[in-house]
């Protein structure tokens, strides 16, 4: 079930655009209603996001995911707190390994209807549990978990060095952090190809799957090639508290996960 969240059904997309052509000019990442925007297009594309996820990515998302979880090496006796859960692709994943539990959170209600919704519709080794919740104010005690991931999800977040201390705090000593989230490839035809499928295709065929007039996947490539470089993103979980913090790029780097560790002390 869904603690903690009084849900009401999804209404139509809204029809104010929550990202314009103007926004994504700058660097979204320094907007000032960025949260408000980013919650905006994911209640905007919530009931066609899986499908957009599936097609647009040739079904790699959840061979991504998969690998996380593989990497994470679940224990029986690990509770798994899966960040910015969306509609709940990892946190399932996670489910699937038998850990002792596995929640999932995001801040948006429409995301979450649809996690709850496929959740319910099947039969799991944990249950999967759903929460409304925001990344950089975790409505958690200290050292509750010992697996903390978030997939594609740092990159929204109005701050991510708020949300890496948070990670941090609700780990138990000990515990792993894993973020998979996107990257640049570094091989230069690629990241040519990868650019012109990002910003001129993928634009036009995911909005127009999702009827989507919130900019959402507009501001996905946008959101990407302005976010922080790998090495940045390694300071930073290290700057967290971290400790053997690793990168792994996944298929010629279009995305990257990173693992590290909370000190046992």
């Amino acid at each position: 079930m869904i603690s903690g969240l009084s849900l009401q059904p999804m209404g139509n997309s809204p029809t104010q655009t929550g990202w314009s052509s103007t926004d994504l000019q700058g660097n979204p990442h320094g907007d000032t209603e960025k949260a408000e925007k980013v919650r905006e297009m994911f209640t905007a594309i919530a009931p066609h996001y899986d499908l957009n996820n599936r097609l647009h990515s040739l079904g790699r998302d959840q061979a991504w995911r998969r690998r996380l979880v593989k990497q994470s090496l679940v224990k029986p006796s690990d509770r798994v707190l899966d960040i910015a859960c969306g509609t709940g692709d990892l946190t399932e994943a996670f489910a699937r390994a038998h850990p002792a539990s596995a929640t999932g959170v995001d801040f948006n209600q429409a995301m979450l209807e649809v996690a709850q919704t496929k959740a319910e519709r099947r039969t799991w080794p944990t249950t999967p549990s759903y929460q409304l919740a925001d990344a950089m104010d975790l409505p958690f005690e200290s050292s509750s978990f010992d697996i903390v991931s978030i997939a594609f999800g740092i990159r929204n977040v109005t701050s991510p060095q708020q949300a890496i201390r948070e990670f941090h705090r609700v780990l138990a000593p000990g515990g792993r952090l894993f973020v998979l989230e996107f990257s640049e490839p570094g091989f230069g035809p690629f990241r040519l190809l990868n650019h012109f499928y990002c910003h001129h295709i993928m634009p036009r065929t995911a909005s127009w799957i999702a009827r989507d007039r919130s900019g959402a996947y507009r501001y996905l490539p946008r959101s990407i090639e302005t976010f922080m470089s790998r090495q940045d993103m390694v300071s930073l979980v290290q700057t967290g508290g971290f400790r053997d913090v690793s990168v792994q790029p996944l298929t010629m780097g279009i995305c990257c996960i990173y693992k590290a560790t909370k000190d046992d002390a």
